[in-house]
């Protein structure tokens, strides 16, 4: 996973990754993916997990993923979770967007 001294996978997205494979993405970023597509089998609690296999604090995995959904390389590794999760991440901005907009 990620050197200890850095912020963690997340920290160069978008720069070039010397750990690239033929997708585009380094394997922290796949890790990432994986995490998500499967986390739920994992069990407990989802920060505590993040923790423990990914070693990110759980707002920087946030951070990292919200990035990572955006890049076709993602959508390319994983479409089917990519989708699901921007679609989720959309739903989340209409909800919050009507809610303002009725001054809640």
């Amino acid at each position: 996973m990620a050197d200890t001294e850095t912020d963690g996978p997340g920290e160069a997205l978008g720069e070039a990754f010397s750990d690239s494979s033929r997708d585009g993405l380094t394997s922290d970023e796949r890790d990432i993916l994986d995490f998500e597509a499967h986390w739920g089998r994992h069990g407990g609690a989802k920060e505590e997990a993040i923790r423990s296999e990914l070693g990110l604090a759980p707002a920087r995995y946030y951070q990292v993923l919200g990035r990572l959904i955006e890049t076709g390389e993602a959508l390319g590794y994983d479409p089917m979770l990519v989708k699901r999760l921007r679609r989720l991440r959309d739903q989340r901005e209409a909800q919050r967007a009507a809610r303002e907009a009725l001054g809640l």
